[in-house]
């Protein structure tokens, strides 16, 4: 049943792995590891489309929803927590759903994966709306947990994507759009969490960080609407408002706390001079985007 499957083959140089020593081992696997950038690459005009729809999505009040089990699944909710803290959106706008529920992220909820209802009535609970995005992540690409969920999705009439670590997968039949990315098989057989979790990774890091660079979440290639939760990330959102305006430390200081700490508002303060009501209204006008307004 899965003997067709690049994911489930055996990787011809690493077949007397048991015998290797640590360093010869750790080659081998650095090299393989190599191999998985080069093929992501071989995916950016198809993770290009995908990621004009998530803009597009947004723009209007959609939202990104990835779905997955196991590996899969964990990566794409890894992606979505990230998303508020890095870009000031509100938990609700990207969205990570994972076969046998949020608890599946630390321990495997026996049988989950193999439920395509329970793809379908976890997704049903998100309320879609045409705006959102479904992306369905899975290795194999035959997860019937992410089939479920997308053919409920499409049922619906939203965008529906599917990624992949096969090509000709099942989920890349159910979904409107397709990434699937060959990495060949992984050093230990069957270990999806190596090469391919790596890839699925770098797919969803393209997708989140360039949608919310398309919709104003950034200036230049720095994070201005930041959420500040920590000591850390105020020291830093002080960092940015240096580096965007040129201004000093104290400034930054003096700016943040005038701007409620919002860096986007205090940078456009800085650069314009207008005051926090002004630099607010003038955001909003702009979408969110300072290089619009300075």
């Amino acid at each position: 049943m899965l003997e067709h499957l690049t994911t489930e083959n055996r990787n011809n140089r690493t077949e007397n792995l048991d015998q290797l020593s640590i360093e010869q081992f750790l080659t081998i696997m650095n090299e393989e590891d190599q191999k998985v950038a080069l093929a992501v690459n071989e995916q950016i005009p198809a993770i290009s489309n995908v990621v004009q729809i998530v803009i597009d999505s947004m723009r209007v009040g959609g939202r990104l929803i990835y779905v997955g089990a196991g590996t899969s699944g964990r990566i794409g909710l890894l992606d979505a927590v990230e998303c508020p803290p890095t870009f000031g959106t509100n938990p609700s706008e990207v969205i990570g759903l994972i076969a046998g529920g949020d608890s599946a992220f630390i321990k495997a909820v026996e049988g989950a994966e193999d439920n395509e209802v329970l793809g379908k009535e976890d997704l049903t609970k998100q309320s879609l709306t045409k705006n959102d995005v479904v992306i369905g992540i899975a290795a194999s690409g035959r997860t019937p947990y992410v089939i479920g969920a997308l053919r409920y999705a499409n049922e619906v009439g939203v965008n529906t994507v599917a990624i992949a670590c096969n090509k000709n997968s099942e989920i890349g039949k159910v979904a409107k759009y397709k990434i699937e990315v060959d990495n060949g098989p992984e050093v230990l057989t069957g270990s999806t969490r190596l090469k391919a979790g790596t890839s699925q990774k770098l797919i969803c890091n393209m997708i989140s960080t360039a949608s919310m660079v398309g919709i104003g979440k950034v200036y230049k290639n720095l994070m201005v609407d930041l959420q500040l939760t920590n000591l850390k990330l105020i020291d830093r959102a002080k960092r940015i408002i240096i580096e965007a305006t040129g201004c000093d430390y104290d400034t930054a200081s003096k700016y943040l706390i005038e701007s409620k700490n919002e860096t986007k508002v205090a940078i456009v303060m800085i650069l314009t001079g207008m005051n926090y009501d002004n630099a607010i209204n003038s955001l909003r006008n702009a979408k969110g985007f300072i290089s619009k307004i300075v």
